[in-house]
This record gives C-alpha cells, sequence and structure tokens, in this order.
C-alpha cells in the first residue's frame, strides 16, 4: 500500500531571500538532524543571468533501524538524491528526492516548495508532498514502512524549528536583509563545497549529538507549557491574523494549532488530503476544519474509513437539511415544560456543559405526547447548538474546544424509564448522533445511579462507540461530592443546587406528562415529515445482475423528466428506456438472496427478460457511468408518450484491450464494493414542457445557465434541450 503525506501550509514570517540564506546552512550536514550525516553536490548549473540556480545533491541518511536489519540489508547508509530549482526572480525554491539505495525494492519521492505568500510579499511559505512505496524489502516489508513512516514524521516535525534556528543564528550574526534579485545584480551563489567530478564516495562519519530545540517547558504539575519564543515565531491572537496568513484553499500550521488542536504531521494530512478530496468531489457544503477532524479521530485517522462515515453522514445532513435545523425547528411547548435538559455554562476545561435529569424525565409521556421523530429533532437541534457552542468557546478561551461535557442525573430512574416504546426511541437516537456527531462527547458524568440502571445499561451499552463509552464516569449515591468528584470536572460555582451547589440552574424539573397531550397511533403515524422513513429521496439498492428501475408514464409527449441521485456506494450506470407498452408489476430483488441485510434498501425490476433491446424497447440516451460519491441532476425532454424506465445498473469493470485484464485502479474499486452492492438515493419529478421552459429562461436571465452544463459528453446541454422540444433530449449534471 503506498503510504501519502501531504503537509500543511507552514508560513516563515520572514522574506524569501532570508528564508533561503537560513536553507542553505543546512548543507553540507546539519547538527540538528543527527541521521543526516553528509551531503555532496554532484551536479550544479546557473543561468546567464544568475536568476536561476540548479543543483543537485547526493545525501547520506544513518537510518535509525534494528542492527539486524541493516546487516540483513548490507548497508550502513541510505542515499538519496535531491534536486533543488532555485529561481531568484519568482522568489521559488523546489524540491524533488528520491531515494537511490534500494531503489527496485522501494520507492520513496519527495516534493517541496519554498514560495512567497501570496498576501505578504515579506513572509514566506513552505509545503511538502511525499508518497512511500515498498514492493519488497526481504521479508520485512510492514517493518520497514513502519521505521520510514517513524522517522519521517520525526524530520517534518523539526523541519520548521530548524530554519528558525537558523534564522535567529544569522540575526546573531547581524544578518537580518538580503537582497532581493534584480537583472543587474551579480547573482553569485552561496559558498559550498567544490562540486566533484564524479558521484562522490561518501565517508561513515561519526554521528552529531543533536542540539536540543526547546519547544515547551514542564511545569511543576507535568503539564506542558507554552515557552515564549522569538517574535517571528509567535502565533496569532486572534483568528483575522491567522487567517491572513493562510493561502486560500489551504490549511495554515498556525491555524491548525490553534484552532483544532496539536496534531501529529501525520493526522495533519490526513486532514488535509480528506479536505482536499471533499474540496474536488463533495458537492455543496464543505464541512468545517474541525467537523472533518472529528470524523478522523473516531476512525483513528483511516482516511479510508473516515471518509466513508463522513460522505453517509453528509448524505444524511442533505437529504434532512440537518444544516439549518437551528433556524427551522421551534420545539413544540410540551418539550419545553418537561424535557429535563439545558446548557448550563462550561466545565473546567472551558467545554460546554450540558444537563440532563434523565431520572426527572418522563420518557413514556414524551414518546406519547410528541413520537420518535419530534424527540430526534429536538436531540439534533440540542447537538448542532453544541457544534456552535464549541466554536464560540474557542474563540473566547483561545484554545481548541471540539467537544463538550454531559451530566446525567439519574435521581427518580426507575423501572417506567425501561418502557420499551421509551428504550426503542432512545436506541435510535443513540444510533443517528453516534453516526453523525462522533467525538463530540469530552466526557459523560452519570451521577446517583440507581440500581436499576444496571439494567438500562445493558440495553444502551452495545449501541455505543467503545471510545464513547471509556469517557463515562458514573457516580453512585452522594460518591460525585467527594474526591475525584464533580468539583475535579466543574467549577464549585457552577454547580447545580440540585446537585448541592449555590448555582441556579434553568433546566426544567419536568414532571408527568398529562395524559390529555397524548396523541393516537394514528396521529404519530401521519406525520407530515418522518426522519428517518419519509423523505423527498428515496433509497434503492443496486446489485450485480440485479438493476434497480423506476417506472414514469408520459402522457404528454413533450413533458420533462428531471432526476436528482447521489451514488452513496459504489458505481453505477444510469440509463433511460421509452416503450410503448407497460411492463408487467414489478418484481422485488429480495435483499437476502444477495446474502444482504439493508432496512432503508430497495431493487425493482420492470424490463422483463424476455424483452428484447430494440423490439420491446428502447434506449433513450447514451449510458452514463457514475461514480461514487457523485451527485446527478439531470432532465430529459420526451419525444413520445409512453411509459419511460429509469435503470441504475451495477458497474462492471472493463477490461484492458491488450491484456484483456482489468486495470489495478478498477480492481481496487471494485474491493471497495462490499458483496457487489451499490446504493443510490434518487428524486425524480414530471414537468410540463411550458413550465420547463420557463424556468431554463429564468435561469438564463440570471446568467447562470453554464452551471447547468454536462459533465459527460453522452448526455446533451440543457440549453440545447431547451432548444427543441419535437426531438428528445437530456441533460445531466455531475458533481464530483
Amino acid at each position: 500500500m503506498v503510504q501519502k503525506y501531504q503537509s500543511p501550509v507552514r508560513v516563515y514570517k520572514h522574506p524569501f531571500e532570508l528564508v533561503m540564506a537560513a536553507y542553505e546552512r543546512r548543507f553540507p550536514t546539519c547538527h540538528l538532524i543527527p541521521m543526516f550525516v553528509a551531503s555532496d553536490v554532484v551536479d550544479e548549473e546557473t543561468s546567464e543571468d544568475g536568476s536561476t540556480n540548479r543543483i543537485e545533491r547526493r545525501c547520506a541518511l544513518d537510518v535509525d533501524a534494528p542492527r539486524l536489519l541493516k546487516r540483513i540489508a548490507g548497508v550502513d547508509y541510505v542515499y538519496f538524491i535531491q534536486k533543488n530549482t532555485l529561481n531568484r526572480k519568482e522568489r521559488t525554491l523546489h524540491i524533488e528526492s528520491h531515494n537511490e539505495t534500494f531503489s527496485n525494492r522501494v520507492i520513496i519521492h519527495e516534493t517541496c516548495c519554498y514560495s512567497v505568500h501570496p498576501e505578504n510579499e515579506d513572509w514566506t511559505c513552505f509545503e511538502q508532498t511525499a508518497s512511500l512505496d515498498i514492493k519488497s524489502f526481504f521479508g520485512f516489508e510492514s517493518t520497514v514502512e513502519k521505521i520510514a513512516m517513524k522517522q519521517y514524521a520525526s524530520s517534518i516535525k523539526k523541519g520548521k524549528e530548524i530554519i528558525e534556528y537558523y534564522l535567529k543564528e544569522l540575526e546573531d550574526e547581524g544578518i537580518t536583509h538580503v537582497p532581493r534579485w534584480t537583472p543587474s545584480s551579480l547573482s553569485l551563489p552561496l559558498p559550498r563545497p567544490t562540486s566533484l567530478s564524479s558521484p562522490p564516495v561518501l565517508p561513515k562519519l561519526a554521528i552529531t549529538p543533536a542540539v536540543s530545540i526547546p519547544l515547551a517547558a514542564e511545569a511543576k504539575d507535568g503539564t506542558a507549557q507554552d515557552v515564549k519564543q522569538d517574535s517571528s515565531v509567535i502565533q496569532a491572537d486572534s483568528l483575522t491574523e491567522i487567517l491572513a496568513g493562510t493561502p486560500e484553499d489551504k490549511l495554515d500550521a498556525d491555524y491548525i494549532k490553534r484552532y483544532l488542536g496539536d496534531l501529529t504531521p501525520l493526522q495533519e494530512s490526513c486532514l488535509i488530503r480528506l479536505r482536499k478530496w471533499l474540496q474536488e468531489t463533495h458537492k455543496g457544503k464543505i464541512p468545517k476544519d474541525e467537523h472533518i477532524l472529528r470524523f478522523l479521530r473516531a476512525r483513528d485517522f483511516n482516511m479510508d474509513k473516515a471518509r466513508e462515515i463522513l460522505c453517509q453522514s453528509l448524505t444524511w445532513r442533505k437529504q434532512h437539511q440537518v444544516d439549518y435545523l437551528l433556524e427551522t425547528w421551534s420545539s413544540p411547548q410540551v418539550l419545553q415544560d418537561y424535557y429535563t435538559g439545558g446548557w448550563h455554562h462550561h466545565d473546567r476545561d472551558g467545554r460546554p456543559l450540558y444537563i440532563l435529569r434523565l431520572g426527572q424525565m418522563d420518557t413514556k409521556g414524551l414518546v406519547r405526547a410528541l413520537g420518535e421523530e419530534s424527540l430526534l429533532r429536538h436531540v439534533l437541534s440540542i447537538n448542532e447548538e453544541g457544534l456552535r457552542r464549541c466554536e464560540e468557546n474557542t474563540k473566547v478561551f483561545g484554545r481548541p474546544i471540539s467537544c463538550w461535557t454531559c451530566l446525567v442525573d439519574l435521581e427518580g430512574l426507575n423501572m417506567r424509564h425501561l418502557w420499551r416504546p421509551g428504550v426503542k426511541a432512545l436506541l435510535r437516537i443513540i444510533e443517528v448522533v453516534e453516526a453523525n456527531y462522533p467525538e463530540t462527547l469530552g466526557r459523560l458524568l452519570i451521577l446517583r445511579a440507581p440500581r436499576v440502571f444496571p439494567v438500562l445499561w445493558t440495553l444502551v451499552s452495545p449501541f455505543i462507540d467503545e471510545n464513547t463509552r471509556k469517557k463515562f464516569l458514573i457516580y453512585a449515591g452522594n460518591d460525585y461530592q467527594g474526591p475525584g468528584g464533580l468539583v475535579d470536572y466543574i467549577d464549585k460555582e457552577i454547580i447545580p443546587d440540585f446537585l448541592g451547589g449555590e448555582c441556579m440552574c434553568e433546566v426544567p424539573e419536568g414532571g408527568l406528562v398529562p395524559k390529555s397531550m397524548y396523541r393516537t397511533a394514528e396521529e404519530l403515524e401521519n406525520e407530515d415529515v418522518r426522519l428517518w422513513t419519509e423523505t423527498i429521496y428515496q433509497s434503492a439498492s443496486i446489485f450485480k445482475g440485479a438493476p434497480h428501475e423506476l417506472l414514469i408514464e408520459i402522457i404528454d409527449a413533450s413533458s420533462v423528466i428531471t432526476w436528482d441521485f447521489d451514488v452513496c456506494k459504489g458505481d453505477v450506470v444510469f440509463n433511460i428506456y421509452h416503450s410503448k407498452r407497460a411492463p408487467q408489476a414489478p418484481r422485488k430483488d429480495p435483499l437476502g438472496a444477495h446474502g444482504i441485510t439493508s432496512p432503508g434498501g430497495n431493487n425493482v425490476q420492470l424490463i422483463d427478460k424476455s424483452w428484447t433491446l430494440g423490439q420491446d424497447y428502447s434506449m433513450v440516451e447514451s449510458p452514463l457511468t457514475c461514480k461514487e460519491g457523485e451527485s446527478v441532476q439531470g432532465s430529459h425532454i420526451t419525444r413520445w408518450p409512453g411509459f419511460y424506465i429509469l435503470q441504475w445498473k451495477f458497474h462492471n469493470m472493463p477490461a484492458c484491450s491488450a491484456t484483456n485484464l482489468p486495470r489495478v485502479d478498477d480492481v481496487l474499486a471494485t474491493l471497495q464494493v462490499s458483496s457487489h452492492k451499490c446504493k443510490v438515493m434518487y428524486y425524480t419529478e414530471v414537468l410540463g414542457s411550458e413550465d420547463f421552459r420557463t424556468a431554463c429562461c429564468d435561469v438564463q436571465s440570471l446568467g447562470s445557465m453554464t452551471s447547468l452544463e454536462s459533465s459527460h459528453s453522452g448526455f446533451s446541454q440543457l440549453s440545447a434541450a431547451t432548444t427543441s422540444s419535437n426531438q428528445s433530449q437530456s441533460s445531466s449534471m455531475i458533481s464530483r
């Protein structure tokens, strides 16, 4: 497996020329990097005007690896080739390096770039990318990969501090300015060791002890405290200043530390790569960086797993308009009176504090009066409010706050709370929250747990993620009042009065919901909008050999069929067919036949196997291949009345024409589609031709018609579709 790294943008608040002077001091060797033992110039070239300098070095690294592994490999040093291109006119330095040792077994490639900050010409930006591909290594592939990643992460972490060290050294020598290159200036290269006519044989040099670069000092209690640094590396105190130091659409290292927390270089890389992938493929609102980071943490920074659950969550948010929940949701009065939960200041770490007096809540009454849907919406609004409060507290306290603390008081909990429909509603709520708000719970304090609590815990705990369960602290009776109790996590001044504190808490006291407010089962079943089961979108499962098909009957030949669907899993082929006669009653493909259970999946097949393409039905548009994660919107102006069939079919990977073997990328994509199953969520509508033409004219008048152009040549442009109603036309827009 190829390991990849992408750095954030690291900003030096120094001019490019001064940073280059500091960079040159790293050669021919650097005592700050113990494993970098030597380097020699093997080739150098300077342009006639002196603006461009190209230099190639051969570098020797003493990799920290087990002696046995070095003996098996038969080497003492690992050699790399580094090619630098310095453009003084454009003020850029491009660095490319690759391994010379074991290049037939291990492929390491790194690119770095120093450039002028796009918004401040007196600052310098640095970015780097790298990849590691271990083909084979004497059976030690996994060990070598771990060693390489550890060494690389260590060198990345020190990279900026090393440049800062040499900048300080230049300052101590009185060098605080290096003039920019001009055509009339004599752009002589800095003194370097004499170039050798042939590749040098580097000596086995003794390793120079590393010089400690202080980053943090240890406080008396063992916690790390920030140390004052040079004014050039002081972090910005406000969001405005930090964002000013960040090129557009890129993450700045200082911003990450200030607003997202201390991440390892590899964790930073996962965040940046996933964020970039979303920008390139996701249609609609890109989630905030802290939200992306939560999903990465929930999957231990496994980018593929995090991407999967994040995409599922984004589809869910789009489907149910969760981004607008705080503006559109208004809690019913019964919730305001009887739901015993609310926000209450913050804990000692600055996290928002939510208090839930579950023991005083009439869960049965709330479910009977509101139904599961309203309860879920209320809980989702609480989570959305929690995200908002985390952002506010991050600004107020000047440090990253990405989760909240929940205090649950169980006094009064009894068998009434184990009412089966209530427990069922609780489990469904937990399931939705776990899937869409990972890593938002920093700590859960459960107080005054009664004897019946273990029964409830047995029912609920299997649905709670293991990482989340580790954050639970449970206190029986009055144990929370002693050492290690509530005061360790919440300031004494804000402990609620009902827990023995002095702070008045505005959380409702609850009580029994009057039975007069109960709704009948029919009323609860006929909710206008059901968050779990009923939306304008429908879901369908597609299997190999079992497409999903949708029938649309057209009376008016000039009608317009429109569609909007998301490919949630796998790759599919979208087709449109026409038939003069109606297909027989649809047959549903049982999911069990494929060994899969999917409560939200639907699979309907309409085209009879005895039908012949071209006789019984015809294809009215070329097939459209849609990749996983794409959103597709389109339309088709019908030419004939009759029956139109929209079909989503499993996409079979094409084979290479030369070898008749599948491509590597296709094989990998196939492996990601478990049990040959794909899933789409779709919405269709039939419009009258006149209405459609009017809508298109309105769009054109706004000057946004180009945004509706097709991304695939197989489907014509919407603008062309509006020019002729007597022919079959269609358009489709795909967002990757």
